[in-house]
């Protein structure tokens, strides 16, 4: 059999990845300046620095918003439309070798999918993520650069920003550590150094995620998140994660491909025939 290369397809950016034998191979990331170039950018590099030919490709799988430009079969290769969100589970659930999870889809914004057994189920989201802290760092640090914003963060200190439970109270609440945040930004001075505000921007997203995801799986059994996107790439994931773990006895799982999660979930779907796909 050949190889089945999946397709993350954004606006700007498209992830490419290769299926082979049930591993994934040689993920990559390419950008320009409209979807169809994107794809056909990163295609053809993940071919030629592969040394992958045409014949060799068995299928190829596409799924993100910027796959509905997409009207033709790829280099005339069998072509199929996954769902986003089945995407996201099945490459979540291969990539973390869990069947019961909350898989956090950590893009502009944020979905929720629910995996149970064979049912994977798109629950909602929230409207906070990378978007979010690309518009506030822009309005407020002059920057909507990501990795510019995490490395101020690094020499940020966040208890100049939040307010936490020792801030207001004498005693520990119920449930409720000395060190949980009361309010995020409860705690900003007006002369607060743009390292602060960096960490401060980060932590309000990363915590706004986390506990969106907790509360998501309020009613059953699920304990675990598998964590996918860019977001999951920031250090400060190592920093936010932890204390909602702690605080809720829940575990957040950021898997090595995280970035690679959806366009590895588009090229299962080809082999699981359980979840519809649209032919081109």
């Amino acid at each position: 059999m050949g190889m089945v290369i999946g397709i993350d397809v954004g606006i700007s950016t498209t992830k490419i990845v290769g299926i082979s034998d049930g591993k994934v191979v040689a993920p990559m990331r390419i950008k320009a300046t409209d979807p169809v170039s994107s794809l056909y950018g990163a295609f053809g590099k993940y071919l030629y620095d592969n040394k992958i030919q045409i014949p060799d490709v068995e299928h190829v799988m596409l799924t993100g918003v910027g796959a509905a430009y997409i009207t033709k079969p790829v280099y005339g290769l069998p072509t199929d439309k996954a769902g986003e969100f089945i995407a996201d589970g099945l490459g979540a659930r291969h990539e973390s070798g869990k069947d019961s999870i909350i898989v956090v889809s950590m893009g502009t914004g944020t979905s929720l999918i629910r995996c149970a057994g064979d049912s994977i189920e798109h629950i909602g989201g929230i409207g906070i993520g990378g978007g979010t802290l690309q518009g506030l760092a822009r309005l407020l640090l002059k920057t909507d650069d990501i990795r510019t914003v995490s490395e101020m963060a690094m020499r940020g200190n966040i208890s100049n920003i939040n307010l936490r439970i020792g801030d207001i109270s004498a005693k520990p609440l119920p449930g409720l550590p000395m060190s949980a945040v009361a309010s995020l930004f409860g705690n900003a001075r007006s002369d607060a150094s743009r390292e602060d505000v960096a960490i401060g921007l980060i932590w309000t997203v990363l915590q706004s995620v986390g506990q969106s995801a907790v509360l998501a799986s309020i009613g059953s059994s699920i304990r675990e998140y598998v964590m996918i996107g860019n977001l999951t790439l920031l250090p400060q994931c190592r920093m936010v994660f932890p204390a909602i773990e702690k605080l809720y006895g829940v575990k957040f799982i950021i898997p090595e491909y995280s970035e690679f999660c959806t366009a590895i979930g588009a090229a299962l779907c080809h082999f699981d025939r359980r979840f519809p796909t649209e032919m081109l």
